[in-house]
């Protein structure tokens, strides 16, 4: 779970480390580690070079600041970067509604190249033209590793590592994208951990982030991903404070 939040927070399962392949996805990190010595709470993705974006129900109550590492493997010690934690106005704990904040840093991230977000309206125009059907998305982030069930319950396992799998389409809502893994194409999907994180459109070296990890349905983490649309008009309104929008 998120440090100190009692909230729904969704770690790649069935998936592969990710190591380079999506430099601009980092980690929110703590300012102590959990009690299995990890440190990383949520994921996120850099979105323009001073602009990090992940959800607003990481951030505690009034929360002004947060940690942001894109190594990708955060150890003590590797570089962190500071910045203002924005969640959007219209957000109400517990709901998935304008799950969205954006971590504002006073410099430029060097050496990274951010994400691209969507143009408006991509993923209805996917579905009229009947191509998001088949269309599969590249969730990443650094939460929890695949779940395994124990005599007391489900035992999650973190490594502060930054992870990537493939996930198919399931259903588009008004402002919700949800994501199931296929076990026929070998698809993993979210868990504790990984929410804030992207939900990159196509396959594993897309750089176009379309939604972000906000929750998911089972303490298993092997069901349907629940993520935030970035193409609506909602989305957009927060989005434009801080970043030029296509």
């Amino acid at each position: 779970m998120i440090a100190g939040v009692a909230s729904p927070a969704s770690a790649i399962t069935n998936g592969s480390v990710d190591r380079n392949d999506h430099p601009q996805v980092g980690a929110l990190i703590g300012d102590a580690p959990e009690s299995d010595g990890t440190w990383a709470y949520c994921s996120g993705t850099l979105i323009s070079p001073t602009v990090f974006l992940t959800a607003a129900h990481c951030g505690g109550s009034g929360q002004r600041t947060a940690r942001v590492s894109f190594a990708d493997r955060y150890e003590p010690g590797v570089k962190v970067f500071t910045g203002r934690f924005v969640r959007d106005p219209r957000y109400t704990r517990g709901h998935h509604l304008h799950d969205m904040a954006v971590v504002v840093f006073p410099a430029a991230v060097p050496g990274i190249k951010p994400a691209r977000l969507p143009a408006p309206g991509l993923l209805d125009r996917m579905r009229d033209d009947g191509t998001l059907r088949s269309t599969r998305f590249t969730p990443v982030g650094y939460g929890a590793l695949t779940p395994t069930r124990k005599k007391h319950g489900w035992r999650f396992t973190y490594n502060d590592t930054r992870n990537r799998t493939s996930i198919s389409f399931e259903r588009l809502g008004a402002d919700l994208l949800k994501l199931t893994p296929d076990s026929e194409r070998g698809d993993g999907g979210t868990c504790f951990g990984d929410s804030g994180g992207p939900n990159f459109l196509g396959a594993a070296d897309s750089d176009l982030l379309v939604a972000t990890t906000i929750s998911g349905v089972d303490d298993a983490c092997r069901s349907t991903n629940i993520d935030y649309r970035l193409d609506t008009s909602s989305a957009r309104e927060f989005l434009r404070w801080f970043v030029t929008l296509p």
